[in-house]
């Protein structure tokens, strides 16, 4: 049974930095690209970022790049998302997600129902 718990969200100032963590079990997950979407209330759930299985490629959403940095520890089983300058736009429950499949397009990577499993998501607050 897999199971994604993510934590370390909270409230930040503009321009603070965050680090989440997501702790994956129920199976070897690095043969599989690890990625964090963000859903804002009255949004879409949106991509944020993505990690393959040997944490070599790393893909953001323009949105986040130059500023989130997203890394895996495949011997803890762990995806983290560094997230420094925050802006008030950030503000989001984020979740951190395993596909369906071991290999997928980047393309396919940003849409939500490529993914098989979800965490509860953490809660990310930035004050402006």
């Amino acid at each position: 049974q897999v199971q994604l718990v993510e934590s370390g969200g909270g409230l930040v100032q503009a321009g603070g930095s965050l680090r989440l963590s997501c702790a994956a079990s129920g199976r070897t997950f690095s043969n599989y690209y690890m990625s964090w979407f963000r859903q804002a209330p009255g949004k879409e759930r949106e991509f944020v970022a993505t990690i393959s299985g040997t944490g070599s490629n790393t893909y953001y959403a323009d949105s986040v790049k130059g500023r989130f940095t997203i890394s895996r520890d495949n011997a803890k089983n762990t995806v983290s998302l560094q997230m420094d300058s925050l802006k008030p736009e950030d503000t989001a429950v984020y979740y951190c997600a395993v596909p369906f499949t071991i290999y997928s397009t980047t393309n396919r990577r940003r849409l939500p129902g490529s993914y098989e499993h979800w965490g509860q998501g953490t809660q990310v607050t930035v004050s402006s």
